[in-house]
């Protein structure tokens, strides 16, 4: 039942279902006994919904359930208890979510668990016992997290996983023994971690790793020492990595490789091929036309000269817009001669001054792209290279689609407070107001002329009210006289009267 805009499960569903697919609705919450009409269920899917909370018990009676994917939800938090009784679970699916820590034992009862994605989440920590149960667990995908390190007792518990992918973090370090557990590991890969410029020597002993990927970070050396244990390894990928030298014998431990990739590195050969023919001066003028091999060595170093370009500003920028919005990169670099600048894509497409199409290199090294999409997401490098050498700089995008339906817009509260409370690989939204001297001026007059506007039409309400009522009379006598106690009031002719004269105002 996909796209019906449910709020719930359905009724009318057949107790003997076996896949249930309720992905992109509106189903806002879990709870105890939601699922118990439907025990034979083996595949579930509720994906994209707005599901925020999960109560311990929602799925206790699903006994076959081999599949979950909770994907794209609004899950800030998984308390303990809601994955028990699946022992039959065999993929879980709890990525693009906003959690922001894994609980201690909280898959304690998916000994059964293959395959587990969490990522794409606002992850900060991982407990120590987080992932205490998963015993049978062959991959794990963690990505797009605020994490900062990996715990090495956290993944100790995770002693048959083969398969392990780390992407786009911003851990800066391998530790030491980082993965000391991990003895099944046979693939590892380390994407997109832009702030890792060193791998420790013994981050991957005792693993029997045989395919290793470490792209995208920003190491300048081949990591010799951590790869010298790694006999069993058939396969390795040093891509998209700012190396400028290979030493000698930095694989000669690597008995067993196969495939070696270092595309997009910095490596230049250290001697040119004429192919026989001397190459001839064109500049300056007083030397034109001259034999390189002419001139002798101290004359050299005054003509050519060679200054490697070294980019101005290495503040990592992370750009987050909307779809449709335009978006640019700054990316300026000093050297002799003046060194040229190009852009990698997330999809390692070169992008330079001739590239056609939405995103294009500007004259000034300024990356532009025009009507951002989804898909142009992640890491892009700008590389400025000359005769001297290269020098390479990153910048992340985060392009954020439109809503899927206009649901949002009919209830505002529901949109608004959502708006509020989303949150995006460590950016926050928030709504800014820009309140200047000349807007609190006008502003004040404004209301102080509504003010007296106001003030003075009610007073002319009231003259002309006032006048419409006809003559009054301003003067008016009262007369009166004692009352005696005994006797009878006194009259006038007897002097007893008393008289005076009023003034209305």
């Amino acid at each position: 039942c996909p796209r019906k805009r449910l709020t719930a499960i359905p009724e009318g569903i057949p107790t003997e279902t076996r896949v249930l697919e309720l992905n992109k609705n509106r189903i806002r919450c879990l709870n105890p006994g939601d699922l118990a009409p439907y025990p034979l269920l083996e595949e579930l899917d509720f994906s994209e919904n707005i599901i925020s909370n999960v109560e311990p018990g929602a799925f206790s009676n699903l006994f076959n359930l081999q599949t979950l994917r909770l994907r794209g939800n609004q899950l800030k938090l998984i308390p303990p208890g809601v994955f028990t009784k699946l022992t039959n679970l065999t993929l879980l699916d709890i990525s693009e979510n906003k959690l922001v820590i894994l609980l201690d034992y909280m898959f304690q009862d998916l000994r059964n668990l293959k395959s587990l994605e969490v990522g794409d989440n606002d992850l900060v920590y991982i407990s120590q016992r987080a992932f205490s149960g998963l015993l049978g667990l062959e991959q794990l995908t963690i990505e797009k997290c605020n994490l900062t390190s990996i715990s090495a007792e956290s993944l100790s518990y995770l002693q048959n996983l083969e398969v392990l992918r780390l992407r786009h973090l911003s851990i800066s370090a391998l530790e030491d023994q980082n993965f000391k557990k991990l003895y099944n590991l046979l693939q590892l890969e380390i994407d997109n971690w832009p702030l890792l410029e060193e791998v420790s020597p013994t981050s991957f002993q005792g693993l029997n790793l045989t395919s290793l990927s470490i792209t995208y970070t920003n190491i300048t050396a081949v990591p010799a020492a951590a790869l010298r244990n790694l006999v069993y390894l058939r396969y390795l990928n040093l891509s998209y990595n700012p190396i400028s030298t290979v030493l000698k014998g930095s694989f000669k431990d690597l008995i067993r490789l196969q495939e070696l990739h270092i595309v997009g590195a910095l490596l230049r050969r250290k001697t040119l091929n004429f192919d026989g023919q001397q190459p001839m001066c064109s500049s300056p003028p007083e030397i034109q036309g001259n034999a390189l091999r002419d001139f002798p060595d101290s004359v050299l170093f005054e003509y050519f000269t060679c200054q490697k370009p070294k980019i101005r500003d290495r503040k990592l920028q992370h750009v987050t817009a909307r779809e449709g919005q335009s978006v640019s990169f700054l990316c300026r670099a000093d050297g002799e001669p003046d060194p040229s600048i190009a852009w990698v894509s997330p999809q390692h497409r070169m992008i330079t001054t001739r590239s056609t199409g939405r995103a294009t290199v500007l004259p000034g090294g300024t990356l532009e792209i025009r009507f951002a999409q989804v898909q142009d997401s992640g890491t892009y490098i700008c590389i400025a290279s000359n005769a001297g050498g290269n020098d390479t700089y990153f910048a992340t995008l985060t392009v954020k689609g439109r809503p899927a339906d206009g649901a949002h817009h009919a209830n505002r509260t529901l949109y608004l407070s959502d708006f509020n409370d989303t949150f995006h690989n460590n950016t926050q939204v928030f709504l800014k107001f820009t309140l200047d001297l000349k807007t609190i001026l006008v502003s004040t007059a404004m209301g102080c002329i509504t003010f007296l506007g106001v003030v003075l039409f009610c007073f002319l309400l009231l003259f002309v009210w006032s006048r419409g009522r006809g003559q009054h009379k301003n003067n008016f006598s009262v007369e009166y006289s004692f009352r005696k106690v005994d006797g009878p009031t006194t009259t006038t002719g007897q002097g007893g009267a008393r008289k005076f004269n009023m003034k209305m105002i």
